[in-house]
C-alpha cells in the first residue's frame, strides 16, 4: 500500500548530498581510534534514546532508589485544605524488547560483520561478530522484566504520592490497549500496590479499550493519510539522505571496515537502538553504543524525534485530532467527580488507570498544546532544532505517564476555586498554558479547551475525504 519515496517530495526542504567519502582513508587506523575513544563517551548516549530512552533519563534520582518520589513531589504541595476526589493516570506500558522488524534487521547487520574476511583486521567489527545475539523475534515488542518493576514501582510512588486515593476499599478502574506489553504492564501496576491492599488483588480486572488506547488505529483519515502515506514522511526519508546522517552513516562504515554501500540509515539505527535496548533491558552498556559518539547520538535523535514529530506530533492535525476521544473522555470522568462531590455523593471512580503506548500520549500533549516550537522540525533545520522542545526521549520514555488530579478545596475565596486541577507528567508537576502555574481551577482549565471539549468530534475528524486522496496537501 505504500508508494515509492522520492526525497525531491519534500520540495525546497530536500537537503544536498554530501561529497563522497575520500578515497585512501585509513580505515584500520581510524577504527581503532574510535574504539579507544568511544567508551568513553558511550556514557553519555542514554539521553539520546527518544522514545527507545528509560524512565530514569527523565527522573534521575530512581537510579539511587526507585521508590524515590524525587524533588519534584516535594514543591508541588497544595493548600492543606485541598483533598484530591480523583486520579486519572494515562501511562506508557514499561521497557520492552525489539519488535520483530527491529530484530532481523540486527540479525542482518550482525551476519554482515560474521561473514567479513577475518584476515582484515577491524576491531570494532571483531568485537560486535562475537557479541551473541539472543534477541529471537518471537520476544516481538513484549515486556521486559525491567518494564514490569518500572509499572511496580510506579504504583508505589503513586500510592505514596496520594495516599488518600490509594487507600483500602477505593475503587481502581484499570483498562489497558490489547498489546501483550499494555496488559502486563496493566497486571504489574496493579500487582505493585502489594498483595496485603485490596486493589492489588487480581479481583481488579484489566478492561481492554482499544477505542481509548489505540485510537489512532480507529482513525480512518490518520490511518489513510499518515500511517500508510509514505509521502507523509518525507521530512524523515530526507534526512536519513541529508549531510548529518551521512556522517553517521560514513563513520559507523569506517569503524566496521565496511563499505558505505553496505549500510543505510535503517541498519545504523537499529545498531543505534540495540545500544539502548541493551541498556534499558540489562542495565549494560552494549558493544553497539562504541559505534557512536554523543553527537552521532544528537543526530539519531533527531531522526526519532522526526518521525515522532510528523506521526504523531505536530506534523498534521489529524495526528492530535484524532485523540480528541480520549480527551474528552477524560473530562467526562472529571465532571462526573464534580457533580458527585456536588452532591455529597462518594466518588464512583477514584482511581482510573489505563495502560496504552507512546503513540497514546503524544497526540494528546500535542492535542493540549505542550512542548510546541515556534518552527517545525524539518530535514534542513536540524541545526536551529538544538534547544527544541520536542524531545520524545523526555516526554514519553519508556513507562511514561500522564496523570490528571481533581481536587476539592475548602476555605476558598470564590465557588469557583472549589475544585481545582494538577497535571503530571513523568510524576512531574506542568505549567498550564493559561494560567502559568501548575494548579488551575476547573472551571479556568474547562474553559482554555472549550473548543476541544464541545469541537473535536473523533467521527467527524477521522472521517476520509471523499474523493479518494492521498496527497498530503489533504492533511
Amino acid at each position: 500500500r505504500r508508494r515509492p519515496h522520492s526525497a525531491s517530495s519534500c520540495g525546497s526542504h530536500a537537503v544536498a548530498a554530501m561529497a563522497p567519502q575520500r578515497a585512501g582513508a585509513a580505515v584500520p587506523s581510524a577504527a581503532i581510534l574510535l574504539l579507544l575513544l568511544l567508551p568513553l563517551a558511550s556514557a553519555g548516549l542514554s539521553s539520546y534514546f527518544g522514545t527507545k530512552s528509560r524512565y530514569e533519563e527523565v527522573n534521575p534520582h530512581l537510579l539511587r532508589d526507585p521508590l524515590s518520589l524525587g524533588p519534584a513531589a516535594a514543591g508541588s504541595q497544595l493548600p492543606a485544605a485541598c483533598a484530591p476526589l480523583q486520579l486519572r493516570a494515562l501511562l506508557r506500558h514499561g521497557t520492552r524488547y525489539p519488535t520483530a522488524g527491529q530484530i532481523r534487521r540486527l540479525g542482518q547487520l550482525h551476519a554482515r560483520l560474521l561473514r567479513r574476511p577475518a584476515a582484515v583486521a577491524c576491531p570494532a567489527a571483531a568485537d560486535l561478530a562475537a557479541w551473541q545475539m539472543w534477541y529471537e523475534e518471537s520476544l516481538d515488542g513484549q515486556l521486559a522484566p525491567q518494564g514490569r518493576r518500572d509499572m511496580e514501582h510506579l504504583a508505589r510512588r503513586l500510592a505514596a504520592r496520594f495516599p488518600a486515593l490509594f487507600a483500602a476499599r477505593r475503587r481502581l478502574v484499570l483498562a489497558s490497549s490489547s498489546k501483550h506489553r499494555c496488559l502486563q504492564s496493566g497486571a504489574a501496576f496493579r500487582d505493585g500496590l502489594g498483595p496485603s491492599h485490596s486493589l492489588g488483588s487480581d479481583e481488579v480486572e484489566i478492561e481492554v479499550n482499544d477505542s481509548l488506547m489505540r485510537f489512532f488505529d480507529h482513525c480512518a483519515k490518520f490511518v489513510a493519510l499518515v500511517e500508510d502515506n509514505n509521502a507523509a514522511m518525507c521530512q524523515v526519508d530526507t534526512f536519513k539522505e541529508g549531510p548529518e546522517m551521512r556522517r553517521v552513516l560514513e563513520k559507523v562504515a569506517s569503524a566496521l571496515c565496511l563499505p558505505v554501500e553496505e549500510l543505510n540509515a535503517d541498519l545504523v539505527q537499529v545498531a543505534f537502538l540495540t545500544c539502548s535496548y541493551e541498556l534499558a533491558i540489562k542495565n549494560t552498556t552494549s558493544p553497539w553504543c562504541s559505534l557512536f559518539s554523543e553527537e552521532d547520538a544528537k543526530v539519531l535523535e533527531y531522526l526519532n524525534d522526526l518521525k515522532q514529530y510528523w506521526k504523531r506530533g505536530y506534523g498534521y492535525d489529524i495526528n492530535s485530532r484524532s485523540s480528541c476521544i480520549l480527551f474528552q473522555d477524560i473530562f467526562q470522568h472529571l465532571d462526573k467527580a464534580v457533580e458527585e462531590s456536588k452532591s455529597s455523593k462518594s466518588i464512583s471512580s477514584p482511581l482510573i488507570v489505563q495502560v496504552g503506548h507512546a503513540e497514546t500520549l503524544q497526540p494528546l500533549l500535542a492535542l493540549m498544546g505542550f512542548f510546541k516550537d515556534d518552527e517545525p522540525l524539518k530535514a534542513n533545520n536540524y541545526v536551529r532544532q538544538t534547544h527544541r522542545k520536542f524531545r520524545s526521549g523526555r516526554i514519553v520514555p519508556y513507562a511514561a505517564n500522564l496523570v490528571f488530579v481533581l481536587y476539592h478545596c475548602d476555605q476558598v475565596k470564590t465557588s469557583k476555586e472549589e475544585y481545582q486541577v494538577q497535571m503530571l507528567l513523568n510524576e512531574k508537576p506542568m505549567l498550564f498554558h493559561h494560567s502559568n502555574d501548575t494548579i488551575s481551577t476547573y472551571e479556568d482549565l474547562k474553559d482554555y479547551y472549550k473548543d476541544i471539549l464541545e469541537n473535536c468530534h473523533f467521527k467527524t475528524e477521522c472521517e476520509l475525504p471523499k474523493i479518494n486522496v492521498t496527497a498530503v496537501d489533504e492533511l
